[in-house]
């Protein structure tokens, strides 16, 4: 079992010693090696980790690396795989956003509500699959609905998928760009969303 705690506890090492921080949390460092033998991180796109919204790293470059360097996965700061930083990378981000920090799309449960899934479904400790894998079914399945929005921006092809809203109104979201996926998090206001996406562009730290 891992709480918050050991989050936090985890992110405040990672600044200095990100190995320790990785190996400090047994699950994430099965999950990395795991998802990396499977080859899962090939069905996400790329990504930046400076946030759009606050314009600085949600994560430490010393982390970045060292995930990247788990993973098996070739990176250039600050553009890295988009599955290893919005699923474990921000598990580990201290930084404060406009929505709260990038690590509570998978601790609060509002994700999993508006995926209409189990408490606990994608908790990153829990059930017998990475977080990663689960991830990426539940953004697969978004993306392949008929409603999808499909658009072209600087030359490449994006698609943002919307579910069905939850009984509070919340709606996951799904993005992916050249048919990979880039992020996956709740939306409280889909229709707010739907109304303010604007000219296409690449979106949500898309790289």
């Amino acid at each position: 079992m891992t709480s918050t705690t050991a989050l936090d506890d985890a992110a405040a090492r990672a600044l200095d010693d990100p190995a320790a921080a990785i190996s400090s949390l047994p699950w994430l460092e099965a999950s990395l090696a795991d998802d990396a033998a499977a080859g899962r991180f090939a069905a996400w796109g790329r990504s930046t980790v400076i946030d759009e919204n606050v314009g600085e790293a949600v994560i430490p470059r010393p982390l970045f690396d060292e995930l990247h360097e788990r993973a098996g996965l070739e990176a250039t700061w600050p553009v890295g795989n988009a599955g290893l930083l919005h699923v474990y990378g921000y598990l580990l981000s201290t930084t404060p956003t406009p929505y709260g920090l990038k690590r509570e799309r998978w601790l609060s449960g509002e994700l999993e509500r508006a995926c209409g899934l189990e408490v606990g479904a994608l908790l990153p400790w829990a059930g017998t699959e990475t977080l990663l894998a689960r991830a990426t079914a539940v953004a697969s399945a978004l993306l392949a609905r008929a409603d999808a929005v499909t658009e072209v921006a600087e030359g490449r092809t994006a698609r943002i998928a919307l579910g069905t809203p939850a009984p509070g109104g919340t709606a996951a979201l799904a993005y992916a760009v050249d048919g990979r996926i880039v992020t996956i998090f709740p939306v409280a206001d889909p229709a707010a969303l739907r109304a303010g996406l604007g000219a296409p562009r690449l979106r949500w730290n898309a790289a």
